[in-house]
């Protein structure tokens, strides 16, 4: 009788902090995320000098306020579900964890709590809370599309600082070790700087041959930026096969993105 009442109150707590289907979840979460902005708010307002001098010790208490609430609030998420583990190593259970972490090293170590930041990371919650399944499905369609891209622009980005390297130490040799181009990192940043298209302007060359090498360079990043484009297309192509994902949160291990007709977590196993 005890295990049902104990498991009757996980239920509850669940249906609160994960699930957003009940006015009483809603408003959970809509408090959460108005929490999370206001935190944010004031970390970005101690950053300001004088706001900093005049209001110093009112941002440190409202910060040990919010603390104190999200590490209930990541306490209660770790409770109500049957294996906490998933939860703590999932993207939102490290996102919540890093959010309350920078007020306690604080303590030990001064400026820590310029990290909170992160919290920025947890309006992504946005997306559950309003049950904006649209939203939701489209979120998982870029990711699947990033992850499988993962490989292919790693190995292309090898390709790209390989080929800096090499042209960042023919303008070495090039310029002579003058304009700027006073070294070989020197150099290769110029080549970054160059093959991205952003074009600073602070390192240029000035010889012919060095203005010949930086138009290659410089048509070349045209074609270097169009590649990665290429590849995430082409990814967005194969997980729009794939079947939508619904916003429904697994009762064992807290974990969200599976199919709207799944009867089983596809991470625990669990029945959802």
């Amino acid at each position: 009788m005890e295990n049902e009442q104990t498991k009757s109150w996980q239920e509850k707590i669940h249906s609160v902090v994960y699930e957003s289907s009940t006015r009483a979840g809603r408003a959970f979460d809509i408090t959460l995320l108005f929490l999370i902005f206001t935190s944010i708010l004031v970390v970005m307002l101690d950053s300001i000098n004088r706001f900093h001098i005049r209001y110093g010790g009112l941002f440190i208490k409202l910060e040990w306020a919010y603390t104190i609430l999200f590490t209930i609030e990541f306490i209660l998420r770790l409770i109500c579900i049957r294996k906490p583990a998933k939860f703590l190593f999932s993207f939102f259970g490290i996102i919540d964890m890093l959010s309350i972490l920078p007020t306690y090293i604080g303590l030990f170590y001064a400026g820590a709590q310029t990290l909170l930041v992160v919290r920025a990371l947890r309006l992504l919650r946005v997306f559950r809370i309003f049950k904006l399944r649209h939203y939701v499905s489209e979120m998982h369609f870029l990711l699947e599309a990033v992850k499988g891209s993962l490989r292919k622009i790693s190995i292309f980005m090898m390709m790209v600082f390989t080929t800096v390297i090499i042209l960042g130490s023919v303008m070495y040799l090039v310029e002579q070790g003058k304009n700027g181009f006073s070294s070989i990192p020197d150099s290769i940043y110029w080549a970054i700087v160059t093959i991205t298209t952003v074009g600073y302007g602070d390192i240029s060359p000035t010889t012919p041959l060095g203005k010949f090498v930086a138009s290659i360079i410089m048509l070349m990043g045209y074609g270097i930026i169009a590649v990665p484009t290429g590849i995430i297309t082409t990814e967005m192509a194969i997980a729009a096969r794939k079947k939508n994902h619904s916003s429904e949160a697994c009762p064992n291990c807290g974990r969200e993105g599976h199919e709207e007709d799944a009867r089983y977590c596809k991470f625990c196993g669990a029945e959802l």
